[in-house]
């Protein structure tokens, strides 16, 4: 199983990154972890989006889901697709609401809201707490579980799993159990680090490099690679952060890194 890193910025892109977005790949199958501004050319240099088994989306925000509506778009219009998209709508997994949210971006009114149906190429399941879906067929069987986390909106981190390895992505959560839960003893565990630790910042939105690293500790993670570092802070002092609580391995994310899992 591979990850490959389409975007790591949070909050945002920045001058360096699209937002949040990230490709899995086990043989044949291949699927998004959210799909954040700037994300869908990023997916581009390294797969055909017409391979995707399935996207799944941790939460609603427009840095993890802004790119969305370009896919929308793709799925509709390219002028040669390799199929019917109609006859294979794509599998859409992600908090209740999505498809209202996303038919929202589409509608050119607010009375054509009603009017505006994406279930022609694409098919929508709510993520349920501890429920899963799989992406791809035998040995390229994929399994993905939705874990709740804490964030203004409804939110999930999941874990992915293949063929015995365990990828964790924490999308956007503060500090929680539920984050613990979903890294659980993972090989790699993609986690955010969105500021620096300190009492002043609010409560029940992110963690802080060190929160990051004390969740990978928590969990008995293999290897922590640290993500979602907003433009304006330093990623690499996030990064020593996470170190100095975590004693495995940690990196930080880079656009188009692709790691082992």
């Amino acid at each position: 199983m591979r990850l490959i890193v389409l975007g790591c910025s949070g909050s945002g892109p920045g001058p360096g990154s699209p937002a949040s977005g990230y490709l899995v790949e086990a043989g044949a199958t291949r699927l998004t972890l959210d799909l954040g501004n700037g994300t869908l050319g990023a997916l581009q240099r390294h797969a055909d989006p017409w391979t995707l088994g399935a996207t799944a989306f941790s939460h609603l925000h427009p840095d993890h889901c802004a790119d969305f509506a370009s896919l929308v778009v793709h799925r509709r219009y390219h002028p040669r697709p390799p199929f019917d998209p109609r006859a294979a709508p794509l599998p859409v997994h992600a908090p209740s609401g999505a498809h209202a949210r996303f038919a929202r971006a589409h509608a050119t009114t607010e009375d054509d809201l009603a009017g505006t149906d994406l279930t022609d190429v694409f098919r929508f399941h709510d993520l349920a707490p501890g429920a899963g879906f799989t992406v791809g067929t035998g040995r390229d069987t994929v399994t993905v579980t939705a874990y709740p986390v804490v964030h203004p909106c409804p939110s999930f981190a999941f874990r992915v799993e293949h063929a015995g390895r365990v990828l964790a992505y924490s999308g956007d959560t503060a500090p929680c159990p539920g984050l613990v839960d979903a890294a659980r003893d993972a090989d790699l565990f993609l986690c955010e680090a969105s500021w620096p630790h300190g009492a002043g910042n609010p409560p029940g939105v992110h963690l802080s490099g060190r929160e990051a690293g004390e969740h990978a500790a928590a969990a008995g993670a293999r290897r922590l690679v640290v993500t979602h570092v907003p433009a304006w802070y330093d990623a690499d002092a996030l990064t020593a952060e996470a170190k100095a609580a975590f004693d495995g391995p940690v990196d930080r994310a880079f656009p188009d890194a692709v790691l082992e899992v």
